[in-house]
Parts: C-alpha cells; sequence; structure tokens
C-alpha cells in the first residue's frame, strides 16, 4: 500500500469503522431478522446503550479520544426510530444508578449494575417497536483475571431477567455483545433471541460500525478467533488457571480448538471460525503440492442475494504417528472482495510444509528437538469453520521428513503429565503422558557463547552519526563508552518521563547527558494496541480491540488501519508503540485476551505481522509482547508456567515467530512472570537462543514494566538486571532515573565481579543504538525534519468542545476550591480564569496519592488555551503531602481556557493557587 501523504481525521474513521463492522460476528439469525429495516421501531435495553465499551482496562486501553461513538447514538444517527418510554425509564434509574469506574488502577467492575425491567414497561414498548436490541457489556484487562462468576462470565441475574422478559414480549429479539472476550452462552438456548451478534469493544468508531452491520451496509463477515464451549469447566486449562503460584500446562498443545476438535466435540456451543453472513456463498476447492509445500485453490461464489465478504479457513489432519497430533490444525485463511450476488473470486492458500510439522521434544521419533513430518496422509480441508470444513486433497509423506532440525529449549524441570491422543482402530482416546524434563543447562550455553571481548578505549571523539555515514564501526562508537555509560543505556525512564514526549510510557537510549553526547538520541515508547496512550492528556484514534481485529480474518484491513496508526505515532514523536498484545487465548477468564487476538497462534501472528507492516510505512514501529505466555493477569509477577517445550513451540511462541519472520518485527516485551522458574527477561534460551539465534531476530527486547529477572533456582527481583543482560533482554523499562541507578541493580557490581562481561552489556548497548539510527528519533536528535513530519506538526487532532467550566477571577493572586478538581479516571476539569492583570503566571498545587498500590502511576495535566502546560505525576506510594509549582507562563488581560485532565484515580488535592510572579 502506497504511504498517505496527509493525516486523515475521517479516512482513519472510515478503516477504523470498517474494522467494527468486519470484525463483528454474527451467532443466529433466525428468520433473517437482522438486517433490520430502514426507520424500525426499536427499543433498545441494557444500560450499556448508555455506556459504550470502546476497550477494556490498564495500559491497553488509557486513549483519551475526542469522541465515541456507541450503538445507541449511531442508531439514532442512522434513522432508527428509538423507543422514547424504555429511553425515559433508564434516564430517570440512571440518575441514582451512574457508571461505576472503580477506585485505582484496574479497578473498576467488570460489569455494571443493570436495570430491573418492569413487564408492563416491555409488554407496552413491544406493542410500540417491531424490534428488541439487547446489548449486554463487559470490561476486563491489566492485573486482575475474569472470574466463572456473574456479571464476568457469566450473565447477571437481572440480566438473566431482562433476556427473558424481553424475549417473552417481543418476537423479533437481537442481542449484542459489547464485551472484550468471549463469554458464557447457555442463554442462547434458554432465551431463544433471534439473533446474537459479538460486536466486541470497537474503539471510538465502534457504534458506526455496528450501525452497518444492523441497517445491511454490510453483510458481516467476522469469525469467532476462539471456540465457544458450553461451560468455562470444558475449557481444559480451566483446571490449572488462576493459581497464585504455578500453573501446570497439562493440556500441551490442545488449547482451543485443537482440544474440542480431537477429545470433546460435544462440549461445544459455536466452533472456532463460525459466523454466518447475510448473504450465501459456495467454496470449491484443490489441493497440489510441490516437495511437501502445499497450495489450495478456492473458487469463492456469492450465491445468495446481497453482497457481501467471505473468510475462507484451511485447516489441515496430520496422521497421529508416534507424536500424537490434534484432529485440526489451522494453515492458513484468506478473505475475499465483496461479492456482489453471483459474483466470484479465485483465492490461492499457500500452506509450507514448515506450517503443518510437529515439533519432537522427547526424541520418540529419533528426531529430538526436531520439527518433524511423520509418515501418513495429511488432509486438508476448506471451509468456513473448524467444523464445517470440507475435505480439499490430501498430501501423502511416504516417509519421515525432518523440516528443521533445533535444539533443546526452555523445557520444563519439574514432572508433570500432558495430554496426549491415543488412536485404535480410528477412534481417538484422551491418555496422558510424562512431559519430558530438561537435559540442557541454558547458562552453560550462554557460557559457551558469550561475544567476544570489547575492550574499553575511551573517547575517541566519535558521534553515533559517524556510524550512520559509516565513517565508523559500531564496535568501536561503543569502544568509547565507559562501563557506567554502557549500563545506563540500558536503563529505560518513566513512566512520563520529560526526557520524552508528554505523556508517554518511556525513554530510552540517551537518557544521560554523557550518552546524548555521543549523539546517542532518546527513544519514546508508549501503549498500547488499543490506541495511543498519552497520559498528560492529548487525544489520540481509539481503535478497535485486538479480539475484533483478529475476528476479521483480513490482514490486509489490519495493515491499513495500522498505517493511520503508523503516522499518528509519527506525529506524537512516538517510535514504538507497545504493542501488539498477541498472547494466546489460553483460557477465556484472562483479563487480557481483549488485546490478544485468539486462541490460535497462526491467527495471532498473521495479525500482529499485518500491524506491523502498517505501522513501519512511517518507519516506526509496534512492540510484539508479552514474550512469552503470560496467560493469566493475577499474580502476574510471580506465577510460574509449567510447560513442556512442545506446546511452547507449537502454541505460545509459534505466532511471535510469524511476527518477526513476516512482520519484521524489530522490538519486543518480555513478560513479568516465569517460564518453567526462569523468569523472561533474564531468560537466555528465549531471547538469545530462539529469537536471536534461531529465528534471526535483530532489534531491541524490553522487559515489562518494573519487572523481575533471576538466577535459576532463586526468586525475580527487580534488581537483577544483570541477568537481563546476560539474556540479551536490552532495555530494562523502567528506572526513574538511569544516572543514579535509582532501581540499584546489579549491573556495575556483576561486572566488577566477573558474572557480566563488558562484552555482553556492549552486545544490547549496540542493539540499542542501531534500532534507535533507523527510527524518527535519530532525525529528530539531527534537526532533520521530513515533509511529513512537517505536515504532522500542523494537525491538532479536534477536541470535543472546549468548555468555559467554571468562572474565575485571579488578580495577584487566585484560590481555587480543591473539591472543583475532578480525580477520577479519566476525568476532566474545565475552568475560565479572568486575569486582572497581564504578566507570568504559576500555579501552586499540592497533592499526594491516597492509594495502597506503591507502583501506581498517579498523572495529572494542566492545560491553557489547548496547549500542555506540565505533567505532574506522582507514584502510588508518595502518600504525604507535596508541594509542586507549574508554570502557566506569560496572560494577558482577559480571559484564558484552562483544562485539567486526571489520567487515574487516586489523587487528593489539598490547595490549588494561581498567582502572579
Amino acid at each position: 500500500m502506497a504511504k498517505k501523504q496527509i493525516f486523515d481525521i475521517n479516512a482513519y474513521a472510515k478503516t477504523a469503522r470498517q474494522a467494527v463492522s468486519e470484525g463483528a460476528v454474527l451467532l443466529r439469525n433466525e428468520g433473517r431478522v437482522l438486517p433490520l429495516a430502514a426507520g424500525a421501531k426499536v427499543a433498545l435495553f441494557g444500560r450499556i446503550q448508555y455506556d459504550y465499551y470502546k476497550s477494556g482496562t490498564g495500559s491497553g486501553g488509557l486513549v483519551n479520544t475526542s469522541y465515541v461513538v456507541g450503538i445507541r447514538e449511531a442508531m439514532e444517527q442512522g434513522g432508527f426510530q428509538l423507543n422514547e418510554k424504555v429511553h425515559a425509564a433508564y434516564q430517570s434509574w440512571l440518575k441514582d444508578h451512574p457508571f461505576n469506574k472503580g477506585e485505582g488502577w484496574g479497578r473498576e467492575p467488570w460489569s455494571q449494575e443493570e436495570m430491573p425491567l418492569d413487564e408492563a414497561l416491555v409488554k407496552e414498548a413491544a406493542k410500540e417497536s417491531e424490534t428488541a436490541v439487547i446489548i449486554i457489556g463487559r470490561s476486563a484487562g491489566e492485573d486482575h483475571d475474569s472470574s466463572a462468576s456473574e456479571g464476568s462470565y457469566l450473565l447477571t441475574g437481572l440480566e438473566e431477567q431482562m433476556m427473558d422478559v424481553v424475549c417473552r414480549n417481543f418476537e423479533k429479539t437481537v442481542v449484542l455483545l459489547n464485551v472484550g472476550n468471549i463469554i458464557d452462552m447457555k442463554w442462547v438456548e434458554k432465551y431463544q433471541p433471534s439473533a446474537v451478534l459479538y460486536v466486541w469493544q470497537g474503539g471510538q468508531e465502534g457504534g458506526n460500525g455496528v450501525l452497518d452491520i444492523l441497517n445491511g451496509t454490510v453483510s458481516p463477515s467476522g469469525r469467532l478467533a476462539d471456540t465457544i464451549a458450553m461451560d468455562i469447566e470444558d475449557y481444559p486449562s480451566t483446571k490449572n488457571f488462576g493459581s497464585e503460584t504455578e500453573n501446570i500446562y497439562a493440556e500441551d498443545i490442545y488449547v482451543g480448538y485443537r482440544y474440542f476438535e480431537t477429545f470433546a466435540k460435544d462440549k461445544v456451543v459455536f466452533p472456532f471460525g463460525f459466523g454466518l453472513s447475510y448473504t450465501d456463498f459456495e467454496l470449491q476447492a484443490q489441493a497440489s503440492d510441490e516437495n511437501g509445500d502445499v497450495t489450495l485453490q478456492v473458487k469463492v461464489s456469492n450465491i445468495g442475494k446481497m453482497p457481501g465478504k467471505e473468510a475462507v479457513l484451511a485447516f489441515v489432519e496430520a496422521p497421529q504417528g508416534k507424536l500424537g497430533k490434534p484432529s485440526r490444525m489451522l494453515a492458513g485463511f484468506a478473505k475475499t472482495k465483496e461479492l456482489s450476488p453471483g459474483e466470484e473470486e479465485q483465492l490461492t492458500i499457500f500452506v509450507p510444509q514448515a506450517a503443518f510439522a510437529s515439533y519432537d521434544d522427547s526424541g520418540i521419533t529419533g528426531h529430538k528437538s526436531c520439527y518433524v513430518l511423520e509418515a501418513g496422509d495429511y488432509r486438508f480441508y476448506i471451509g468456513e469453520d473448524v467444523r464445517s470444513a470440507k475435505l480439499a486433497g490430501t498430501v501423502q509423506i511416504p516417509e519421515l521428513k525432518v523440516v528443521e532440525e533445533l535444539e533443546e529449549v526452555m523445557a520444563p524441570v519439574k514432572p508433570f503429565q500432558r495430554m496426549k491422543p491415543t488412536s485404535f482402530d480410528g477412534t481417538i482416546t484422551l491418555s496422558y503422558e510424562d512431559a519430558p524434563q530438561r537435559t540442557m543447562d541454558p547458562m552453560q550455553r550462554r557460557k559457551e557463547r558469550l561475544p567476544k571481548e570489547a575492550p574499553y578505549k575511551g573517547n575517541q571523539g566519535y558521534q553515533l552519526a559517524d556510524v550512520a555515514d559509516g565513517k565508523v564501526s559500531m564496535e568501536d562508537f561503543l569502544a568509547q563508552l565507559s562501563e557506567e555509560e554502557l549500563a545506563c543505556l540500558t536503563r529505560g525512564e518513566g513512566m512520563n518521563s520529560p526526557k520524552a514526549a508528554p505523556g508517554t510510557g518511556g525513554a530510552f537510549g540517551g537518557v544521560t547527558e554523557a550518552l546524548r553526547e555521543y549523539g546517542i538520541p532518546i527513544g519514546c515508547c508508549t501503549d498500547g494496541p488499543s490506541g495511543i496512550r498519552l497520559d498528560c492528556g492529548n487525544l489520540a484514534f481509539s481503535l478497535p480491540n485486538g479480539a475484533c481485529l483478529a475476528s476479521t480474518f483480513n490482514e490486509a484491513l489490519c495493515e491499513e488501519l495500522f498505517q493511520w496508526t503508523g503516522m499518528e505515532l509519527r506525529k506524537n514523536e512516538v517510535d514504538c508503540l507497545l504493542g501488539p498484545g498477541m498472547n494466546i487465548h489460553r483460557n477465556p477468564l484472562n483479563g487480557r485476551n481483549f488485546e490478544y487476538f485468539s486462541e490460535d497462534p497462526f491467527v495471532s501472528g498473521k495479525t500482529a505481522a499485518a500491524i506491523l507492516r502498517g505501522m513501519q510505512t512511517y518507519d516506526v514501529t509496534g512492540t510484539i509482547k508479552h514474550f512469552a505466555a503470560n496467560n493469566q493477569e493475577s499474580n502476574r509477577f510471580t506465577v510460574n508456567g509449567v510447560i513442556s517445550e512442545r506446546a511452547l513451540r507449537e502454541i505460545y511462541l509459534k505466532g511471535f515467530e510469524i511476527a518477526v519472520k513476516e512482520g519484521d518485527a524489530s522490538a519486543v516485551m518480555t513478560t513479568y512472570g516465569p517460564i518453567n522458574g526462569i523468569w523472561t527477561a533474564s531468560n537466555y534460551d528465549l531471547v538469545t537462543t530462539v529469537l536471536r539465534g534461531e529465528w534471526g531476530f535483530e532489534g531491541i527486547v524490553m522487559s515489562d514494566w518494573w519487572a523481575m529477572g533471576n538466577d535459576e533456582g532463586s526468586a525475580g527481583d527487580r534488581s537483577n538486571a544483570a541477568q537481563m543482560v546476560r539474556a540479551q533482554n536490552d532495555l530494562y523499562m523502567v528506572t526513574q532515573d538511569s544516572l543514579t541507578n535509582t532501581n540499584h541493580d546489579n549491573i556495575l557490581e556483576w561486572l566488577s565481579d566477573g558474572k557480566l562481561t563488558r562484552a555482553e552489556l556492549v552486545r544490547c548497548a549496540g542493539n540499542i543504538c542501531r534500532w534507535l539510527l533507523a527510527k524518527p528519533a535519530f532525525l529528530r536528535m539531527q534537526g532533520k525534519m521530513t515533509e511529513l513530519d512537517r505536515q504532522l506538526q500542523d494537525y491538532v487532532m479536534p477536541e470535543m468542545g472546549m468548555e468555559d467550566g467554571r468562572f474565575y477571577v485571579v488578580g495577584e493572586s487566585g484560590e481555587i476550591p480543591p473539591q472543583e478538581v475532578a480525580l477520577g479516571d479519566g476525568d476532566i476539569t474545565w475552568m475560565t480564569l479572568q486575569f486582572q492583570h497581564a504578566g507570568e503566571y504559576q500555579i501552586r498545587l499540592t497533592l499526594r496519592s491516597v492509594l495502597d498500590l506503591d507502583m501506581a502511576q498517579l498523572p495529572l495535566s494542566i492545560f491553557k488555551d489547548g496547549k500542555l502546560v506540565e505533567m505532574v505525576n506522582l507514584r502510588g506510594g508518595e502518600r504525604d503531602w507535596l508541594t509542586k509549582t507549574i508554570r502557566l507562563g506569560t496572560a494577558q488581560e482577559g480571559n484564558s481556557h484552562i483544562k485539567i485532565f486526571c489520567r487515574q484515580s487516586g489523587l487528593a488535592i489539598k490547595e490549588f493557587v494561581i498567582e502572579k510572579i
């Protein structure tokens, strides 16, 4: 796709709107109640019609946006006649039942209180309106998982009452699920609504995208990227999910549909890939192979009466052999353009043999630590979902074939049993086997592969620009840096570092004066997958969530959407978005599933690769995270994942591998917790052996914010950055001040003791400097503004509207009552100051934290006449009163508009004084 030359918020919104509509998954449409007729009379039920969830919570959802179109607003603007009596009843009830934001980081409840429905109101609405639309909403997010309880995975009693009374009284009922992840669906059979549609969390254009499905502008083409089972207990991971200390991955590679299609077909309500359309398609497919690689030709014909797109999925059934295999495995997918009735399109899906090879971590095939194709018939299926896919062809592998020879990495050190199929007379039953244990010491491997010596030569006057110009090698440039300077280079600073763009997540690279004297620029990164998080209150575009994007099965659309995001990053002087998040939906209760993609690594990898390609159009990038196996949010800093090497390679690392090889990923973030006893930020085999060695990754690796590292056998420790450097986790994110080593890391101590070599430290420094050379950070430091940068600098994201707010007269000084400043999550306080005298003014602000979460970030931003003046940032542990002075700058006689933006609840203000200086 060609680069776009001008930032166009309307074109951005149009692309996001399309992503919402293509990601919506229609699960039921009895009597073709959808689409609704133009101008239809509709009764809207559910309080989420007034409180649309644009995203989940935490770092992946904190986007300050200029507008959010909810479903109700979109339907009103779309010409539907919404029942006013039902609306009035909700409006009256909401006065005493406001939206509950919770207190502090990630403390928002996952659902909101629902209004009890009076049956008389519903009966009257059924006489006046043709169709009832019920909206169910759920949130979830970082640091807290969902639960198998009412108001989270399950419907609440009042939501059940709403379903019951509405479905009994209306002939036509449509249920819209404004959720980040799949929820329990037993209620569909119980209440029999006419239509059910997952509309996910669609960002600021969410309601408009839903409207396009409801009115038939767009025919649904989204497909489930997860299996919906009858009960949460039916997911094999549930019994080993939620522990405070250790999760055993006993299901091994049998995650999602791999488990259900192999062992428990009868437990599925809606299979992986399921999704209905307003039209009908016919698929004709044939398979051919060349040296084991398979090409599937699929003719897709629209045989229905409406235009629409069709997603085509390709699955492979491998012979059980000695290893045991899932009955189905996704091997490819493609999506048509919009086809008119009678129109057809030829799709080609190429499946290299590496895509359906299996990893032998035990040596049972005679080829330990290798990807192999066992002898037998490999059957390829084409269809709309895993259950309905039809046989397209068979490829025979006459004898075992080694596809790739690797080495043992990250194998478990604790004995446990894992699932394995047993096949007898064509029948597959569930059995268990002992998971292979580790036989190789990764730290011995590290000692054998130490980088060559990198002696210190002192300052030679070289600049990083000399490396860019080819005047000096990177090795000679880094030989100038002292051990302390090298250590400083591995310490990122933040959050909301004043050295980077306002309100961003971290600064790294030239974070000290000495490093900048070498010409090392300051790189900037910030959250997150659902849009750019700017804690200062600056506005950004809120994107559809990861589950929605994966459900589009449209790589080109995801790439186009993130081209706009790449331009927006470039405008905000952010080099690196902290996303996409791409961990596996191992269990529906993971709180962060909303920003991840799928239970399938192929979908996750392909979607992430497309997103990366989009951003890279503008020389910025994303950080694929969380590497790896971040499948639980509760106790995420410490809970140990006990996982076989085969499951890691085939499931939990595979998507990352695709993103690196096909998306040219150049930034990776490790997780908080350990895998098989070793914290990922300090895991040599994960970061060096696999990521850099096997996959050829050449970018930067950063820790998650305030993560821990460890020596095997010891607990995780935030100060153990030396072990992270040895693993080639280049950046510790974050410390408050790199030069004074406020995190008290052990890098210089280990260098002195010989446990860490200068060469290892130089290796990380080289990774960081090479990355910075290729990013806009280097151009910024050089003062080289491109024509694109000039255009973007002039563009201002539209504000919802500057309000006058409360009016205050300021003479020599003026005091604002502290209670007039709203301090909830995302609250904005507007005020107008009438200055009696021209001059320089400042704000004297006394405030503190009232939270019990020491690491929480509590930013408060002050804007004057639309421009950010300063951002005050407290930590949760700063519970004593602090006085901050904020320079407002020059004011003329007359009025100025002040905006105070509170990003996160948890602050208290004692004094707010404006004074002339």
